[in-house]
């Protein structure tokens, strides 16, 4: 035992070193994003806010979003309460994700670029490299817990006592102690790193979207998800720490499962085979196009469908919508005040959600191409006639096709659903959920055009542009409730666009983002002509 796990300390004191920076940004950037909004909160709780934005996180597809609270009655609704209620869920989902990129790159991505190979051809234990990864990832979950208890309990807040603090930072740290488990699992059932990536986020949103359903019609069954032991914690509440045993004890097994499967699998293998190729190469491998398919098949299939299923979760919401806005005297008065009924204001919201998940898919296209650059893949295809316009314009035309593909699954499946379970009781149609959908279509063309200018011209910065969708996304997201500047919001590309169909669309706003993003698609390509390739530098 002690010679498969030889010298992990090692490598555990040196990936602390090589990752510290990474390690830095990861803690301060999910830290403050946890626990730095609480003057924000202590805004919206003045005078009857607490009160109203109680009321309406009682909407059915509110809790399916952010999850329940255990609050009855507004008057205990306290602000430690809210910003658990409405920032828990969220957060410990980011450290999971986290968890999982993380583990998925320094596991079986290593073995994958023959780094782990080399690593154990020194003195060191057969699975030291797993051990000291997922120790490494322990350990930053519970610096980040501990950073993110401190910030909390620094603002004094009455209700945000240091029990609750600590409780919700170790929610957070303890989701990403999750992530990492189902990660390390992951990477030795899966053929390769990509795959293992691709499969521990389908199951991270799996668990999202089931805890979704339940949450909103039967809690209890909630208790039964991994992802449910994260924000049940109630914290600022009810403080119950019994859920967090029970996830550790779940993240425990999950590692011990992962290290029997490593011990049982070559190096670079995994327990579910890789695809035979055919015999002889079909026709369509001959064109640029029908090659990056090929390459981009896999991730395009995962995203669209997973774009369905998330869009057909959101859409049943609307039928239990409908019955709350009948029920529910203050959400009628809240949404005659703005004029909109409550689906078209949650359309607006949930469809910018939807879109930015949409931007992730080009953006992933993008990149591919330069991961295929940094692999030495296409060197022998330059080799020949293909010229770099015809790669260029092929990856960027298949990361159109996809976000015009994605946009009608999500859009499409949302609509389909919620006038189906609306039965007829609602004026939307399903052309209003395409249209609004497809408003937003210039910002996934502008997150797109960034992506195609950091290829062109800077290619190593290609995953800054999931950063600034991010930043992008909680400024939107969060805007409703945190009334942020104007100024600030401006820096976000969906802020310039109608939310329809709240608001009425905007031709001047959709063609000008959309001849900015053309024009970044070119300004990229003459960088992708002149720059020099990893090859060649």
């Amino acid at each position: 035992m002690k010679e498969k796990f030889a010298r992990w300390d090692t490598l555990f004191i040196q990936y602390l070193k090589r990752d510290w920076k990474k390690i830095f940004f990861w803690i301060l950037g999910i830290g403050l994003f946890s626990s730095a909004f609480v003057p924000a909160f202590k805004e919206i709780a003045k005078g009857e806010g607490l009160i109203g934005m109680f009321e309406t996180m009682q909407n059915p597809a509110m809790i399916s979003m952010v999850g329940p609270t255990p609050i009855e009655s507004a008057n205990d609704y306290t602000i430690g309460a809210m910003y658990a209620h409405e920032m828990l869920l969220f957060c410990g989902l980011f450290a999971m994700i986290m968890a999982v990129l993380h583990v998925v790159s320094h596991t079986r991505k290593e073995e994958d670029l023959g780094l782990t190979e080399l690593v154990r051809s020194f003195q060191i234990g057969r699975q030291a490299n797993s051990l000291a990864a997922v120790t490494e990832t322990v350990f930053i979950n519970i610096i980040l817990a501990l950073f993110i208890s401190g910030v909390l309990a620094s603002f004094g807040v009455d209700s945000i006592n240091v029990e609750g603090a600590l409780l919700f930072g170790a929610s957070i740290g303890t989701a990403g102690i999750i992530g990492a488990g189902i990660a390390l699992v992951m990477a030795q059932i899966m053929p390769t790193s990509s795959s293992a990536t691709g499969s521990s986020l389908g199951m991270v949103g799996l668990l999202y979207i089931i805890r979704a359903g339940t949450d909103a019609s039967n809690v209890d069954l909630s208790m039964l998800n991994p992802m449910g032991w994260v924000y049940l914690t109630y914290p600022f509440t009810e403080d119950n720490w019994t859920p967090l045993v029970f996830a550790l004890i779940f993240s425990i097994v999950l590692i011990i499962i992962a290290f029997v499967l490593e011990g049982g699998r070559d190096m670079g293998a995994g327990y579910l085979p890789e695809m035979e190729g055919r015999k002889n190469a079909k026709k369509s491998l001959l064109s640029v196009r029908g090659l990056f398919f090929k390459l981009n098949r896999g991730v395009m299939i995962s995203w669209l469908i997973a774009f369905a299923i998330m869009g057909a979760a959101y859409g049943s919401i609307y039928g239990d919508m409908q019955t709350f806005l009948e029920s529910n005297e203050i959400m009628k008065q809240m949404f005659s005040h703005s004029g909109v009924s409550i689906e078209e204001s949650f359309t607006g919201t949930i469809m910018m959600v939807m879109i930015v998940l949409v931007s992730i898919l080009p953006i992933v296209i993008v990149n591919k191409t330069f991961n295929e650059e940094s692999r030495l893949h296409l060197s022998q295809i330059l080799a020949t006639k293909v010229t770099r316009s015809q790669i260029y314009w092929t990856t960027i035309g298949m990361a159109m096709i996809a976000s015009l593909v994605g946009i009608l699954l999500a859009a499409g499946s949302i609509g389909a659903i919620a006038v189906s379970v609306m039965e007829g009781s609602s004026t939307m149609e399903i052309s209003d959920f395409l249209a609004s959908g497809y408003n937003f279509l210039p910002s996934v063309l502008f997150i797109t055009g960034i992506a195609a200018l950091t290829l062109g011209w800077a290619p190593k910065l290609g995953k800054l542009v999931y950063i600034y969708l991010g930043y992008s996304f909680v400024l939107n997201y969060f805007d409703g409730i945190l009334n942020l500047p104007e100024g600030l919001l401006k820096t976000a590309i969906q802020s310039w666009i109608p939310h329809m169909p709240m608001e009425e669309f905007d031709g001047f706003v959709f063609i000008t983002i959309t001849v900015i993003s053309i024009a970044m698609f070119v300004l990229g390509y003459i960088g992708y002509k002149r720059r020099d390739m990893i090859e060649g530098a």
